[in-house]
């Protein structure tokens, strides 16, 4: 059966269906951002300096049940205070891991997501210990967040593991990322592609998997080193590729950046 304008009324039917749903799970969210949003500026002021978005980020991480993604977003207001006192961490804080030269950021994918690319081979416990480590990724994620364009509000990980072995094996580092990046920036991972794969590490990753919890592990993609170009491609452009995967952008330093 057709409609006035040509087309199946099945069809248009199931599509206004569709943005009825969405219009309100819209509804939903912003319902649930006042709702939390209230509740947290009673127990911490401060919470009145964040937007939105971020309040949005925190419910959806915890399937927009209010108490949970409170009490969440209330530990990290309480972690930041005490992580980041000054606001931001700088190069002078991170000097050990940054001499490491595994952290960078350039291009962004398809849908504008900017990249970044960390090499697993390249680290390796040194002085600074397991709380430089977590202040390399703050500074990093921190400076990818802010690079990121109005209505954008995710980035993208590239984990190349070409050349690693057990001397790189940090089980507390790795705990500590999944912990920052699940706790401190929910809904802010896009996905992870994990490339050049050794496959001593699948012995590892067995070990660290039960601590990623389910709307990570769905981001996580172990990439064959044949198919590493063409599955790169189909979500990021040749000239946002870095050079290194077959694309046209130097990889630039996450201190540079």
């Amino acid at each position: 059966m057709m409609n006035s304008d040509g087309m199946d009324s099945k069809e248009t039917m199931e599509e206004a269906r569709h943005k009825q749903d969405g219009m309100e799970s819209n509804d939903l969210e912003r319902t649930k951002v006042r709702l939390m949003r209230a509740f947290v500026e009673r127990q911490d002021p401060s919470s009145k300096e964040v937007d939105d978005l971020m309040i949005r980020r925190f419910l959806r991480a915890r399937n927009l049940d209010i108490e949970k993604a409170s009490a969440l977003f209330l530990k990290y207001l309480k972690w930041r205070r005490t992580f980041v006192p000054n606001g931001s961490i700088s190069v002078t804080q991170v000097p050990n891991e940054l001499a490491q030269d595994k952290f960078f950021m350039q291009g962004l994918d398809k849908k504008g997501r900017p990249i970044i690319v960390v090499f697993g081979a390249r680290h390796f416990q040194n002085k600074g210990g397991l709380d430089e480590f977590k202040r390399l990724l703050v500074f990093g994620f921190d400076k990818v967040c802010a690079r990121m364009a109005p209505g954008q509000e995710k980035f993208v990980v590239i984990g190349d593991l070409e050349g690693w072995g057990y001397s790189n094996y940090d089980f507390r580092a790795y705990l500590g990322a999944l912990s920052i990046l699940q706790d401190y920036y929910p809904e802010r991972l896009g996905k992870i592609f994990i490339v050049h794969v050794p496959y001593i590490f699948m012995t590892v990753w067995k070990i660290v998997c039960p601590f990623i919890d389910d709307n990570t592990k769905k981001k996580i993609a172990f990439v064959e080193n044949k198919r590493l170009g063409s599955t790169l491609l189909e979500e990021i452009d040749e000239s946002q590729l870095p050079e290194i995967y077959g694309g046209k952008l130097p990889l630039v330093p996450i201190q540079d950046s």
